[in-house]
């Protein structure tokens, strides 16, 4: 059984003082409720080792939102592998679409990258998806295919297994499209035999994929409730506790 994932992105979003107060309402409630399901954060840089901290020893784990490929160097603005695991995440988040299309990211870059974070003991969860033009053009899969192969070729089957895979179609980012339950569960499906064709059976089977893309409380139960959909990247409804809390307690 592949156990539930449900990692919020914060983009740009929280200063210091609003990131510490977002994940003390988190911990607060999951240390008196908690789950049987993984959880996690994705904050901005500034506040990742602040958040960390206040989230040590709860079982909330913590990524980064992006990395370079590099160990070190002259990269003015970027961040090391080694520099996120030293600030306390254990995992990072690689190719979101908006890395891809405002920041010029390349399937190639993001292979390298989850390479790199398996190198520097970080857990990938890279992200591909598509375009409204690529869905309505018939070059859907093709796309999802090359994303994902690039993402995975570099990596062996135990790390692929440990390797998280988010879903996001570029159309239903932020505009308050969402994919239905069906239209999810078809990609993921396509994606989980993509996964066994390149990895093995037993890779696939135990590869977490999760959907991004306008995530919210009212449409939670129906994406979790197909069987390849194993969790979700969610964006604007994690910058609040009590919404991403009711996401995080899917029925």
């Amino acid at each position: 059984m592949r156990k539930p994932f449900l990692a919020g992105n914060w983009k740009m979003y929280k200063t210091l003082a609003e990131a510490k107060a977002l994940v003390a309402e988190l911990r607060a409630s999951l240390d008196k409720d908690p789950v049987s399901r993984e959880v996690l954060v994705a904050p901005p840089f500034t506040a990742l080792a602040s958040v960390a901290e206040a989230l040590r020893g709860s079982g909330i784990h913590v990524a980064g939102q992006t990395m370079h490929s590099e160990k070190e160097g002259a990269f003015t603005g970027e961040i090391a592998p080694a520099q996120l695991k030293d600030a306390g995440a254990s995992h990072v988040l690689l190719g979101h679409s908006e890395r891809r299309q405002l920041f010029g990211e390349t399937d190639e870059g993001v292979g390298k990258k989850a390479r790199a974070a398996f190198d520097n003991g970080l857990v990938p969860i890279t992200c591909i998806g598509e375009t409204l033009a690529e869905r309505e053009s018939d070059q859907m899969f093709a796309v999802l295919e090359r994303q994902l192969e690039r993402a995975l070729r570099q990596l062996s089957p135990e790390e692929a297994a440990i390797a998280v895979v988010a879903y996001e179609p570029v159309w239903a980012i932020g505009t308050g499209k969402v994919a239905t339950p069906a239209q999810a569960q078809e990609v993921h499906a396509f994606i989980r035999k993509q996964v066994a064709k390149s990895h093995g059976e037993g890779v696939a089977a135990a590869q977490r994929i999760l959907y991004g893309g306008s995530v919210k409380p009212d449409n939670i139960d129906g994406l979790m409730s197909e069987s390849d959909i194993d969790g979700a990247l969610v964006g604007g409804a994690c910058l609040k506790a009590e919404s991403f809390l009711r996401i995080v307690r899917f029925n």
